[in-house]
């Protein structure tokens, strides 16, 4: 490949290291909420009976938080990527955004030449925002748990 050719991916740098900074903020910000919310919850909890239902219950929710939360950060890489005229349409933009998020990456979809980079700093913020997720999940079991099984 031309040499060359990767000096062309400043704008992709520009462009995706803020977008990396500004979703983990949103990421961390919304687990942490999530987490202080939930245990004030489960403070206030005293029915021990029915703990396992408690338990599924509160992860039920933890993980459509959270599968909620990445919706909204990939329609953040979607809007840049409309605003920067990578992807034509907004549908086209959103499947692209999940796909490279997700790691994926089997849409038909492809972001215009000259941004190309972009789709894979996305997928490592993807990779970087599930091994976010997968930590809180994993530690609000060892919460919810607990807290339920008292």
């Amino acid at each position: 490949m031309d040499p060359m050719h990767y000096m062309t991916w400043g704008p992709d740098w520009a462009w995706g290291i803020p977008l990396i900074a500004l979703n983990v903020v949103i990421h961390v910000f919304f687990l942490a909420t999530f987490t202080a919310r939930t245990e004030r919850l489960l403070s206030r909890f005293t029915d021990h009976r029915h703990f396992v239902l408690t338990f599924a219950l509160v992860m039920g929710v933890a993980v459509i938080f959270v599968t909620f939360l990445h919706v909204i950060e990939g329609a953040i890489w979607a809007t840049a990527y409309r605003y920067i005229g990578a992807i034509a349409d907004n549908k086209s933009a959103m499947l692209y955004s999940l796909s490279a998020l997700t790691t994926y990456g089997h849409a038909n979809i492809f972001l215009d030449t000259k941004w190309q980079m972009m789709g894979a700093l996305e997928a490592l913020n993807g990779m970087l925002l599930f091994g976010l997720t997968t930590a809180f999940l994993f530690a609000m079991i060892q919460r919810v748990w607990p807290a339920a099984n008292r």
